[in-house]
């Protein structure tokens, strides 16, 4: 099976009942299944072919989802990418995946107009909205004069879906291969986790579909199951509790950074729509802390739900059981089909409730694209080496301590360091940059740089500021920024970030990464 006859098995079942409400906007099951047909055969008679690349540089929408499973099938591979990155960032992943199509909204075609000619492997852009019509072909030229019968072309369960870029930088891309098989069994296998059924609403609320949160824990659980999505655009907690109780949303699943909006809102502005229909709030992307649980529980009434994924593993692999043996401070048991294991530096599996790095197998990426030695240090023996440190209870429930991997966690969106080292280090004055994460309470993390000057030279933060802007997505900016005579370095050269940070007196990071 594959995501398309997984979608009309659906459309066949479900029919008319609503699959995605967007706004005023309600797609049923059929109409979802019809437009993607009419994608499809768009892209087909634009010369897309099996394993051919195509770029969603797209906001969440209802066109997104259509094209999404448009593209899949198609027999084509689908890239979504987050639409904030800057020309910079968008010209390296493109270099990386070499796309023959570019899909993307006016405003976000916009800045890459000067660059489209030097994107050699992108043949055809598509524009959602309708700027460049008669430029490029827009969306309702595509759905408006493509027949609505399901393409001939069936994708092998084996074939790549999806390329999910991860946590690595934008400038060394790490592109997570998802087949059609790991989508749609881990929908199924995450949807079990949670609980959910056909009777279920889901709110999709800032998690964006350029990840696997949104895109596959969200969207296309929810589907698998038959049940209906709500997604509302912005961050406005007022417009979520509102959409809530408007729906009557069963499930709410977000990061850290939005139930801490919830609760703040809720402690000065207090609960003003009836949230009753909730029977599940779950939390990934990062450590929900048990200060944040307590404080959700006495207002809400909920107990938030920790899980934890990768996007190398699909989904998420484990969940809080909100029951008899539910664990404080884990991220509960494995969900079906995974297996786990602490182990120490040398790859030896640790006992019970000793810390490791936690190392997974189950149904994972099937590579990094175009990326054999990163492939081969993330899986190793069939064993997805996740770079998060934690420990394994006598009961199975897993406990996420920290990471190994140098990672900032924003909102629940991971940050390499690396992509804002390298954006300062284009500043002419600037001789060496390292940059740290240290706790926020809001936020999980914020950003904090430190700077060596070349002899002689003086800048301002503005200066510094601005060089970032210009190269990386402005969530990547740093808030704070120092000025420092040198960095602190180990015997192998590299930058000591523990003594850089001590050296700053700033706190040390205990933040797990549970969660996508």
């Amino acid at each position: 099976m594959n995501l398309k006859t997984m979608l009309a098995g659906l459309a066949a079942k479900y029919g008319n009942k609503p699959a995605v409400v967007c706004g005023e906007k309600r797609c049923s099951f059929s109409e979802l299944d019809i437009s993607s047909n009419r994608v499809a055969n768009a892209l087909l008679k634009l010369g897309i072919k099996k394993g051919d690349r195509v770029f969603l540089l797209l906001e969440n929408s209802l066109e997104y989802i259509i094209t999404y499973f448009g593209v899949v099938k198609a027999g084509a591979i689908a890239v979504p990418v987050d639409p904030k990155y800057k020309v910079d960032e968008v010209a390296s992943l493109i270099g990386d995946c070499q796309p023959k199509i570019l899909v993307a909204e006016s405003p976000i075609l916009d800045p890459l107009m000067p660059i489209l000619p030097t994107l050699t492997s992108v043949e055809k852009v598509i524009d959602l909205s309708s700027k460049y019509k008669g430029q490029f072909l827009t969306y309702e030229e595509m759905v408006a004069s493509n027949p609505a019968d399901p393409v001939k072309f069936e994708a092998d369960p084996d074939d790549v879906a999806n390329i999910s870029y991860t946590a690595g930088p934008s400038f060394h891309p790490h592109g997570a291969a998802l087949t059609h098989r790991a989508i749609e069994v881990e929908a199924v296998v995450s949807a079990e986790g949670f609980g959910m059924t056909d009777k279920d609403v889901v709110m999709l609320f800032a998690l964006p579909l350029h990840h696997s949160a949104g895109l596959i824990i969200v969207l296309l659980t929810m589907l698998s199951q038959g049940g209906t999505v709500v997604m509302l655009g912005g961050i406005s907690v007022t417009a979520l509790t509102a959409a809530i109780e408007r729906e009557k949303v069963t499930v709410f699943i977000g990061v850290p950074f939005i139930f801490e909006m919830l609760v703040r809102e809720a402690e000065t502005e207090g609960i003003k729509n009836d949230l009753s229909s909730l029977r599940l709030c779950a939390g990934g992307g990062s450590a929900v802390s048990l200060a944040l649980t307590d404080r959700f529980k006495q207002l809400f009434g909920y107990t938030i739900a920790q899980f934890w994924g990768l996007t190398e593993a699909t989904a998420h692999v484990s969940c809080q059981k909100l029951d008899s043996n539910y664990r404080p401070g884990s991220v509960g048991p494995l969900l079906r089909g995974w297996e786990i294991r602490s182990v120490d530096e040398k790859g030896r599996e640790l006992p019970v409730n000793r810390e490791g790095e936690l190392i997974l197998r189950g149904l994972m990426m099937k590579e990094y694209y175009r990326n054999p030695e990163a492939t081969a240090k993330a899986i190793k023996d069939g064993w997805l080496y996740t770079g998060d440190i934690g420990r394994i209870d006598e009961l199975g429930n897993v406990f996420i301590t920290g990471r190994k991997k140098d990672m900032i966690i924003i909102k629940g969106q991971n940050i390499w360091p690396g992509d804002i080292e390298r954006a300062l280090l284009l500043h002419p004055k600037v001789a060496e940059a390292a940059v740290i994460g240290i706790p926020d309470d809001l936020r999980g993390e914020i950003i904090v740089a430190a700077v060596v000057l070349k002899p002689g030279a003086k800048v301002t933060e503005p200066d510094l500021k601005r060089v970032c802007l210009d190269h990386v997505a402005n969530y990547k900016v740093p808030k704070q920024f120092a000025i420092v005579e040198s960095l602190p370095k180990t015997a192998s050269g590299k930058v000591d970030k523990e003594k850089l940070r001590a050296a700053l007196a700033l706190p040390p990071v205990f933040l797990p990464s549970a969660g996508v």
